[in-house]
């Protein structure tokens, strides 16, 4: 079973839930949990939803599938969980970028779930993956929910920032129809494509300035270091 929908979704995406599709990919995670480790776990599916409510929902931020190394997937695109070291490749290359356009400092962290609380929807556009598999849940329902997540945004009467990264995310433009929206396009920052269109294409302070021009505050894109964790006790 999938946790329930979010409530402040609730009425954008319950229907969804009683349709054929979404019972059949219910029952291939099902299957799938049964015999393979899954991530993000089960109760995380939907993270996103969860940490960026449907009214505070200011830019959306698109990536394919979650993660499939051990316990790096919490729910968010392109976040990590807080122990999870080194950070994934394409992670690295947006902090690089974030670096060079916003003169961001590079945290000792890749848990971007401060961005979240921003009003940023870190939506997969599939959100399962099997370990070691990438994608490997595409094609079982996932994509017609997030496509209905997509259009729900798209209703919203005011702007937002639609971020599209890589060729797969671009073919979502589609959806995007609201001419109050602005749509921010570049590479992917995967290393196979961040040289090729993705460094110095300054995302982030289009964003920004894409807020600002809505009169909507703006991202303030700085990640916090994290305390690691130690054996050593203090109080001892």
């Amino acid at each position: 079973m999938l946790p329930p929908i979010p409530a402040s979704w609730n009425s954008q995406l319950q229907p969804e839930t009683h349709e054929t599709y979404f019972q059949k990919l219910e029952e291939f995670l099902g299957r799938e949990r049964k015999g393979f480790k899954i991530y993000p776990r089960e109760e995380d599916t939907y993270q996103a939803l969860e940490l960026t409510p449907y009214d505070a929902v200011n830019v959306l931020l698109l990536g394919q599938d979650p993660y499939p190394g051990p316990n790096q997937a919490h729910g968010l695109c392109f976040s990590v969980g807080k122990d999870v070291a080194p950070i994934p490749a394409s992670l690295k290359n947006i902090y690089q970028e974030l670096l060079t356009d916003t003169g961001f400092r590079i945290p000792n962290n890749g848990h971007l779930v401060r961005w979240a609380g921003q009003g940023i929807l870190m939506l997969n556009a599939v959100l399962t993956v099997r370990e070691h598999k990438p994608n490997s849940h595409k094609g079982q329902g996932w994509e017609v929910f997030t496509d209905k997540i997509i259009k729900a945004v798209n209703a919203k009467n005011d702007r937002v920032v639609f971020v599209l990264w890589g060729d797969y995310a671009q073919k979502k433009s589609n959806l995007i129809t609201g001419k109050q929206h602005t749509i921010v396009k570049a590479a992917h920052p995967s290393p196979l494509s961040a040289r090729h269109g993705f460094f110095g294409s300054k995302p982030f302070s289009q964003i920004n300035s894409a807020l600002r021009a809505a009169k909507k505050a703006e991202i303030d894109w700085q990640i916090p270091d994290l305390a690691k964790s130690s054996s050593h006790n203090p109080g001892m």
